[in-house]
């Protein structure tokens, strides 16, 4: 095959006298999915100059087509990649060319040969790199080997094809001698296209064997062949006479097969025949079943008796029955067009109305006279609140079912009767409620009488008059506040009976909603009244959680409150004029509110609930009045007047401070309001701050720096003493403020004593500010030890102790006698006078060394001085 390809090359695309082709590879492009070869690579020789160069060849469908070629001369590194058929050549330029050899063995011919030229020929003078070539296709018996194994095989095909065909002589010496070159130039068109060339070879061999099969024919072996012939006929009579008996039986048995079809045919109509019978006498069952009602249920549905166990578990039943014949009977629309399905169904209507007439009508009696029957019970238990218990559930529990049945069946009648409940029960609560609060009050004010004092309060902008208890106001002195005076106990009591209104309200109310709910269906947006998804409630007498309602949706809430608000709609009201009452006699009862409130709304588990909403709704006014009386204590510190007394002493709010806070921290100490508080003693305690700095202003004979001094030492007593977290660093701020008042006033009523001697060393500082030695000072005229003596002696035992004692009656003037803060300020004065006294004496050792000059009274007989005149007062 290779001779064939490269004759075929030689004459197609080279001239034989010019061109010598040495090697031929079949080459195909870089991972192409299938491994046929689109070109081949050529290497040759020029006869007239010996230059060796690889010529690339397309192969097209009809012809050959030169595509590139370089000389040997041009490449710079030739890659063989062993082991694989791909391979690469890199020109001196850097440019790159892959391939991918079809034969492994072609490719290593292909390339030994490259590698022996490029080696060998002297007229290579760039001689091309080759990587990764085995040492063995480097030696040169090697190529020979091969060439000759590869001629060697070629020999053996050629003999084992011609030796299989021995009578095609000519043929043989045909392909023997030169004539095959006649072969390919007869067919070269063909041969251009492989498949074609195949394909035309392929009707040769046909040609070839027709001969071989009539040389055998005219051989010796022509009388067996004859015979064989004639068996060969016996045997196709036989298959002849065989086939006829066959179609004889095939004939029988499409007649079988026809009869057999019909008869199927006919058995599979009766069977449908008999299963549509089936289904429909089922149906017609069902029918029958679902729209038959037996004749105790409709004598109980026309002549219903609910006065009775007996009648009412028969309504009952009969209700149930209907129910289900005319709303959950399973039936298929086209039946319903059936006229004795329409008759049954206009009996059923006739029954519902007149069972629903029946009921409706009892009920609504039986609501109207549990109303009257109630109200006229109502009576009082004495000195323990209570409100009054009711058993009106217990009777209406066993009419439930039949409530449920007409919510289904007659919507509007199911409506009416719940307006006459919430009517008639409605009045039942109001009067209840109204009794309970009375109730309430008096035990609250028994023993206590109130009156209601008018306060006018100025604000700067304007005037407002506003009607309050002044009991218990910051900004007005304790002897102005009302003589009704409300102790500790009364505001415990009244906390007490507070807390007992809410816990006696809350099992009413939720044991009402829960009836309620249980009995008229409120948490059902779609009643079945089959009475498998009814949940069941218990009312329990004893004060229920309210996790046992469970309200399915919003809507569900709404309704369930406005039912209830309708029966307890005057418990808001109630609750808010019992607080108001109360909170005219002591405005401190509203913190008490606002406390236990809070946490009747916070520890409710349903906060949608009726009862929690209205509790919440009652709460926002609470918190209203909270913060008005809270501001009503700021607007009081802010518009407080200074006291028209000789002293001025502690400012009234400052004074009332600790009362107002001792009783809100008790009010307020475990409260989740507790934060609200907060926030108004920050604002409270920064506006006493600011009026004390406004008042000790305002007053004509105490000292601005006492009054600071007294008012801020008390507050810092009183926030010590409360150990309120949240005024901290107000506590701090008025130490500060109070230390700050005190040397102030130390300072400045203190003063120098010593006047003139202080003065003189004054001047001697001057003097050694002004570069002149201490010790040279005496040499000064008006600095001289004769002057100091002179100074000195002006300031005698007996005029200095005069002197503290008019200082110590002037202080004692000033201070008001509450604070006690007389010796504290009289020892500031002592530590003042002490220090100018260790200063003038610094002034002397240093000044005056050696002079022996001294004061005429030592530190501890100034000492003394204090502390006499101290006892003495």
């Amino acid at each position: 095959m290779s001779g064939i390809k490269n004759l075929l090359l030689q004459n197609e695309c080279f001239n034989e006298e010019e061109t010598k082709i040495l090697s031929v590879l079949s080459v195909c492009k870089l991972n192409a999915k299938k491994s046929r070869a689109t070109s081949v690579l050529v290497l040759v020789c020029q006869n007239v100059t010996n230059f060796l160069q690889i010529v690339e060849i397309k192969i097209g469908e009809k012809e050959f087509k030169k595509k590139k070629s370089w000389l040997l001369d041009e490449f710079k590194l030739i890659d063989v990649k062993f082991n694989e058929h791909e391979f690469e050549f890199i020109l001196n330029d850097d440019s790159k060319f892959q391939f991918a050899a079809i034969l492994l063995n072609e490719k290593q011919i292909f390339l030994t040969s490259v590698y022996k030229y490029v080696k060998k020929s002297p007229l290579i003078m760039n001689k091309a790199i080759f990587k990764n070539i085995p040492d063995a296709w480097k030696v040169d018996d090697n190529i020979i080997h091969m060439n000759d194994t590869k001629k060697q095989e070629d020999d053996i095909i050629t003999n084992i094809e011609f030796d299989d065909f021995k009578e095609l002589n000519e043929l043989e010496l045909m392909l023997q001698t030169d004539s095959h070159k006649w072969l390919l130039k007869e067919h070269t068109s063909v041969i251009r296209n492989a498949d074609r060339f195949i394909e035309y070879l392929s009707k040769n061999l046909i040609e070839l064997d027709g001969a071989n099969v009539e040389s055998i024919l005219a051989s010796k072996a022509e009388e067996k062949v004859l015979n064989l012939m004639q068996i060969i006929d016996t045997a196709i009579d036989e298959v002849e006479c065989v086939e006829r008996i066959l179609d004889e039986y095939e004939e029988i048995m499409s007649n079988i097969r026809d009869s057999m079809e019909k008869m199927g045919e006919k058995n599979s109509m009766i069977e449908i025949a008999n299963k549509n019978n089936l289904k429909l006498l089922q149906e017609l069952e069902k029918v029958i079943s679902q729209l038959d009602l037996s004749h105790a249920y409709q004598i109980a549905l026309t002549e219903t008796d609910l006065t009775t166990i007996k009648g009412l578990q028969a309504a009952k039943d009969s209700g149930r029955a209907l129910q289900n014949a005319m709303l959950n009977a399973d039936i298929d629309p086209t039946l319903l067009r059936l006229a004795a399905v329409q008759d049954q169904r206009k009996r059923f209507d006739k029954w519902k109305a007149k069972f629903i007439n029946t009921i409706s009508r009892h009920l609504n009696n039986l609501f109207i006279h549990l109303g009257n029957d109630l109200g006229e019970q109502h009576s009082s238990s004495g000195n323990e609140l209570k409100l009054t218990k009711h058993n009106h559930h217990r009777e209406l529990n066993g009419y439930q079912e039949l409530m449920h049945l007409m919510k289904v069946m007659d919507i509007n009648s199911y409506e009416a009767l719940t307006k006459v409940y919430t009517n008639s029960l409605s009045k039942v609560y109001e009067r209840d409620l109204h009794q309970f609060f009375d109730q309430a009050k008096w035990m609250v004010t028994k023993n206590h009488v109130h009156e209601d004092i008018n306060l006018s309060i100025t604000s700067k902008s304007k005037v407002q008059t506003v009607k309050v208890p002044v009991y218990g106001i910051l900004g007005i002195p304790k002897d102005q506040w009302s003589t009704v005076v409300v102790d500790a106990n009364e505001r415990q009591r009244f906390d007490a009976i507070f807390e007992k209104v809410l816990t006696e309200i809350d099992p009413v109310a939720l044991n009402e909603q829960i009836f309620c709910i249980n009995f008229f269906q409120l948490d059902v947006l779609s009643p079945t009244l089959s009475g498998k998804n009814v949940p069941s409630f218990t009312p329990n007498k004893d004060a229920p959680s309210s996790s046992s309602l469970t309200p399915t949706s919003k809507r569900l809430n709404e309704e369930v409150r406005r039912m209830m608000a309708e029966l307890f709609g005057i418990l808001e009201s109630e609750l808010l004029g019992f607080i108001m009452n109360f909170e005219k006699l002591d405005p401190f009862y509203s913190l008490y509110v606002f406390v236990r409130l809070n946490q009747h709304v916070m520890t409710a588990q349903d906060a949608q609930s009726f009862l929690s909403m209205t509790y919440a709704s009652v709460l926002i006014q609470v918190k209203r009045n909270f913060d008005r009386f809270m501001q009503l204590q700021l607007q009081s510190i802010q518009e407080s007047k200074v006291p028209k007394r000789s002293k001025c002493g502690l400012l009234c709010y400052v004074e009332n401070f600790e009362e107002f806070a001792t009783l809100t921290e008790n009010i307020f100490r475990k409260s989740e309001r507790r934060t609200d508080l907060d926030k108004w003693y920050v604002k409270l305690v920064d506006s006493i701050f600011i009026g004390i700095n406004q008042l000790s202003l305002e007053h004509s004979k105490t000292p601005s720096q006492v009054i600071k001094m007294e008012n801020y030492h008390h507050m810092h007593s009183q926030l010590a003493r409360l150990k309120v977290p949240v005024l901290d660093n107000l506590k701090k701020e008025a130490k500060i403020r109070y230390n700050e008042a005190l040397r102030a006033y130390v300072t400045k009523y203190f003063g120098r004593p010593l006047e003139k001697l202080n003065q003189f060393f004054e001047g001697v500082q001057i003097k050694v500010s002004q570069g002149i030695k201490e010790s040279e000072i005496s040499y000064q005229m008006a600095f001289s030890k004769q002057e100091l003596r002179k100074v000195i002696a002006q300031y005698p035992q007996r005029e200095v102790k005069k002197g503290l004692e008019n200082l110590y009656k002037k202080v004692e003037k000033h201070l008001c006698e509450e604070e006690n803060l007389l010796q504290v300020v009289w020892r500031a004065m002592q530590e003042e006078f002490l220090a100018q006294l260790a200063q003038y004496e610094e002034f002397i050792s240093r000044c005056y060394p050696g002079s022996m000059i001294t004061l005429d009274f030592t530190i501890d007989e100034i000492l003394n001085f204090f502390s006499d005149i101290a006892r003495s007062h």
